[in-house]
């Protein structure tokens, strides 16, 4: 069923750039109040160190502050497994919910048994505030906001279409990137295409926005493209068969490596954006597994 969409509605959209991660965080204010949501906030890890911050979870809080918004949203467009989520730090600052594909699930009850977490691990996203099915609605002051089923990245991805601005995680990246790999655990090449496929059904004018950039040929870092542009310009899309894709996806996958971030990003992230449980004596730990990812 297509996405039903007004393009008259442009919320203001706030980009910020984590260059630990080369993830796009976002504060999209509501056009018509002060509401607003943020999307894919990042927490900062030192992981030889083992220290926790949060600088860049606390510009976005600034930010919010003054320009006087009133945070509704935190939306978590997958289950990130190149930085750590801060949502739950900028929740108890400011309030809002945390939303997330009901896909989560999925990728709770996969990790759960990669990281030997027992029965004690909610495997039914209970971790978040509300789970999204495709064509889900929620509001953001006056702008009523639509949730997008787009696997193929991970299973529980999801891209929100907020007026006439969609943020489509991984799914995508810039023309000049092409997508991302689909070579994780529930991940899958030819379901990534179909879910481009459903991103690029939307308006030709629609601005997308992504969840990271990697300046390619050492260009710049950018954000922000259009549906035209990815349709007419994509790498990996443009011109291009289904089966095509699906051939040049598992090719290059081969030869990437595991994100740097991995191990703790997924043990943090299928929690909500929490840090794992402590132990008797209140100190926190992540699990490395040997041989399990």
């Amino acid at each position: 069923m297509p996405i039903s969409t007004d393009l008259s509605v442009k919320p203001e959209v706030t980009g910020f750039f984590d260059p630990a991660t080369n993830t796009i965080s976002y504060v999209v204010k509501d056009p018509g109040s002060t509401a607003c949501a943020v999307v894919d906030s990042v927490m900062d890890i030192d992981y030889a160190a083992g220290r926790i911050t949060y600088d860049h979870a606390d510009q976005i809080i600034a930010h919010i502050k003054a320009q006087g918004l009133r945070l509704e949203w935190l939306i978590e467009t997958h289950v990130h497994a190149d930085h750590l989520s801060g949502a739950p730090y900028i929740q108890k600052a400011l309030g809002g919910q945390i939303g997330i594909g009901r896909g989560i699930t999925v990728v709770q009850d996969t990790f759960g048994k990669v990281f030997n977490e027992g029965t004690e691990f909610q495997r039914d996203g209970s971790q978040f505030d509300r789970l999204f099915s495709d064509g889900d609605s929620y509001q953001v002051g006056g702008m009523t906001c639509v949730a997008m089923h787009t696997p193929g990245h991970t299973p529980a991805c999801m891209t929100h279409v907020m007026g006439d601005a969609a943020f489509v995680g991984d799914t995508l990246f810039m023309p000049d990137g092409g997508s991302a790999r689909a070579d994780f655990p529930g991940g899958d090449a030819g379901q990534l295409w179909d879910s481009i496929q459903k991103v690029l059904a939307l308006p030709d004018e629609m601005r997308l926005f992504m969840c990271h950039d990697y300046g390619p040929n050492g260009r710049e870092i950018r954000w922000e493209t259009s549906v035209a542009e990815e349709k007419a310009h994509n790498i990996h899309i443009a011109g291009k068969s289904r089966d095509e894709f699906v051939s040049l996806r598992t090719a290059r996958d081969a030869t990437l490596a595991m994100p740097k971030l991995i191990i703790p990003s997924l043990q943090v992230n299928m929690r909500g954006g929490d840090l794992p449980p402590a132990d008797e004596d209140g100190k926190r730990f992540l699990k490395v597994p040997i041989n399990g990812l």
